[in-house]
């Protein structure tokens, strides 16, 4: 039985991306990458899977308050060999997150290891400025 302090924790399967009507550049399968969001009283922190994808493989663009992510993967197979049996669909990755203006977007770091990215979106400073009102 779960008690109330426990992390709300969804488990799905690997989900292709959904048709946008924007055209893709590769005819290749696309998958929305699992992400997992947490938050600091400095930063959110976002992690995100996608095997197969490192620093010269990766895309990240912030544009008009949306954080884009892209993942391209390439198949290598051993040479002289074929693929008979797959349990595992191997494609690219694409995944948008719109941010609030509550986080710095200058101070935005990345790093992937292992296939897994990490994504440090430090808080804004809250400002404070007082108008001056002058007489009329």
């Amino acid at each position: 039985m779960a008690n109330e302090n426990e992390l709300n924790i969804q488990e799905t399967e690997k989900q292709e991306i959904a048709e946008t009507g924007a055209e893709r550049t590769r005819s290749r399968l696309a998958f929305v990458p699992r992400t997992d969001i947490y938050e600091t009283n400095e930063a959110i922190v976002l992690l995100t899977d996608m095997p197969g994808v490192d620093e010269s493989t990766l895309d990240i663009t912030l544009e008009n308050d949306v954080l884009t992510i892209k993942g391209y993967v390439e198949t290598a197979y051993p040479e002289g060999y074929g693929l008979a049996y797959g349990e595992y669909r191997v494609g690219d990755y694409e995944r948008s997150f719109t941010l609030s203006d509550k986080v710095d977007r200058n101070k935005i770091e990345a790093t992937v290891k292992d296939g897994v990215l990490r994504l440090y979106l430090p808080k804004a400073e809250p400002s404070l400025r007082k108008i001056a009102v002058a007489a009329g």
